[in-house]
């Protein structure tokens, strides 16, 4: 919504305007878009009209989404899932990831599956070998193990730190 009334404001004419993406119609003059730039850091948002940020962008919608709001388990592995959904070689889409974001796709998503363990954790409403499936895991001891890497504890270690912060604040 916000991106839509700064571009009214400015006179910029636009097609679409869709999560992270405007189609503008008509060509914008440098000032429109330095006043654009402005308008939207206001409001905590980014212009990013480079082609290879906007694709980094992109990637992480797509992981992000797959990872918390996908129930299905995709058929194919994770780079030709997003080689296939982004219409370009994974190797290119790796490497521009590596570049911008400074880590890899690889460590990205795993980050994000690890964050997406740990709300369910949270939640309480599935045991570990549910979460293990849910997100895909070969195996508990899998999941265990990457969880144990990525934040330095057992799933367990984790739920019972949170249970035990409850615990504590139902006690003020």
């Amino acid at each position: 919504m916000v991106v839509k009334t700064e571009l009214k404001k400015l006179g910029v004419h636009y097609v679409a305007v869709d999560l992270g993406e405007a189609d503008i119609k008509d060509d914008i003059s440098e000032e429109q878009l330095a006043n654009l730039d402005i308008a939207l850091r206001k409001s905590g948002l980014e212009l990013m009209d480079d082609k290879k940020s906007l694709l980094v962008e992109r990637i992480k919608m797509v992981i992000i989404e797959l990872v918390h709001y996908t129930e299905d388990q995709i058929k194919i592995n994770l780079s030709d899932y997003l080689a296939e959904k982004l219409n370009h070689n994974y190797t290119y889409l790796s490497n521009l990831f590596t570049e911008v974001k400074g880590t890899t796709i690889e460590k990205f998503y795993l980050a994000h599956k690890i964050e997406k363990v740990k709300e369910l954790l949270v939640y309480d409403e599935l045991n570990l070998t549910e979460i293990a499936y849910k997100l895909h895991y070969s195996s508990v001891a899998h999941l265990s193990n990457q969880f144990k890497k990525m934040t330095g504890l057992t799933p367990s270690h984790f739920k019972q730190l949170k249970n035990k912060r409850r615990e504590a604040l139902g006690n003020v």
